[in-house]
């Protein structure tokens, strides 16, 4: 089936009212439902670790931290250029920014955590501002047909794009348990929530809730009422793996164990020092290079990094600390790219190539 080319034209934004704002801040109800071996009745956990540092441990950062300048803008130099048809077995892959991919299947666009917010914060005039354009702007999408949010990190749920998504394109929007009775909330119709290795049918693909190792908050009092994890979505000749947001840990290879070799990976590689306040929740290069190993992934993409300054290292630190952990386990470039921010690219799953498809 042809992927549409033409854009959608966004129609009239809804107003943001000072009563959104408090109810973004508020997370929702959270969940309630029988006690799991990542859920005590309450609040969700990692089972071998505890991450989600305390209010002390962020005093202690913000008094040490040793942040690296950041340019106050970059122009991007990449222009995305989406495929106007897609054989079986293709996939196109272009990087909005921050952890906001578009991807396309034959019949099928799908949009990972999107943010095209000018700030990832409950406020507009504070929190990390971004430092460059969307690489597709937003009246450029096509149609999207699933939307994918891994957890309710203001820098992974934007509720102000989701609302945008749901009057231009009213998608099919998946999310982790918890999350849904929160999103209705604000009038998106068509949601699901999902518990980890549960999945979902749609669009002719099937979309499965993997582990992450993270954490879940809107404002400290509903810290871990939702849960968090990453996406497997099954198509009928490829699997594309999006991690959001974790630390190193097993799930890897437990998701190698169920599900064989992904065809792509996007793997968080940014927002990473001081490794002893994020070790446990964000990857850095070295762990996403031992990601990449752990699921045998074909072809793993580099996500998290170079729009939004969360963290102490510097805006190109990720993609040359990435270009290190391969050399030092082995790994080719061509097996784990770093895409710029609005490049498209091509996997031709005839000979597992991975070409540019941008100007």
């Amino acid at each position: 089936m042809d992927t549409p080319a033409s854009p959608v034209i966004a129609p009239p934004r809804r107003r943001w009212r000072l009563r959104d704002t408090f109810r973004s801040l508020a997370g929702g109800p959270g969940y309630a439902g029988p006690r799991s071996d990542h859920f005590d009745g309450h609040r969700f956990f990692n089972p071998d670790v505890q991450t989600g540092r305390s209010f002390r441990d962020f005093l202690r950062w913000q008094r040490t931290r040793q942040r690296k300048p950041w340019p106050e803008w970059v122009e991007n130099r990449a222009r995305p250029s989406l495929p106007t048809t897609l054989s079986p077995g293709e996939v196109a892959l272009t990087f909005v920014n921050h952890i906001t991919f578009l991807l396309q299947f034959p019949g099928l666009n799908v949009l990972t955590d999107p943010v095209y917010s000018q700030r990832v914060s409950p406020f507009r005039s504070i929190g990390p501002k971004r430092v460059r354009d969307p690489g597709l702007p937003f009246e450029q999408l096509p149609p999207i047909h699933l939307v994918l949010i891994t957890h309710n990190h203001y820098d992974h749920l934007d509720i102000e794009t989701l609302l945008r998504l749901e009057e231009a394109h009213a998608p099919r929007f998946v999310t982790s348990l918890g999350n849904r009775a929160f999103l209705q909330q604000f009038g998106l119709h068509t949601v699901d929530d999902l518990d980890w290795w549960q999945s979902v049918e749609a669009a002719e693909a099937t979309i499965t809730l993997a582990p992450a190792q993270h954490w879940s908050s809107r404002r400290p009092r509903n810290r871990n009422r939702t849960l968090w994890g990453g996406f497997i979505v099954r198509t009928r000749e490829r699997q594309v793996y999006f991690a959001g947001d974790t630390g190193y840990w097993k799930h890897f290879r437990n998701i190698r164990e169920r599900f064989g070799r992904m065809d792509l990976a996007l793997l968080p590689i940014g927002a990473y020092e001081p490794r002893w306040f994020m070790r446990d929740q964000h990857m850095n290069p070295e762990d996403a290079a031992r990601a990449h190993l752990d699921l045998g992934a074909r072809i793993s993409v580099g996500t998290h990094f170079g729009c939004f300054q969360l963290t102490d290292e510097g805006i190109d630190d990720p993609p040359l600390e990435l270009a290190a952990a391969r050399e030092r386990h082995g790994i080719s470039p061509d097996a784990f790219q770093v895409l710029e921010t609005g490049e498209t690219r091509v996997f031709d799953g005839r000979d597992e190539s991975f070409r540019s498809n941008s100007t």
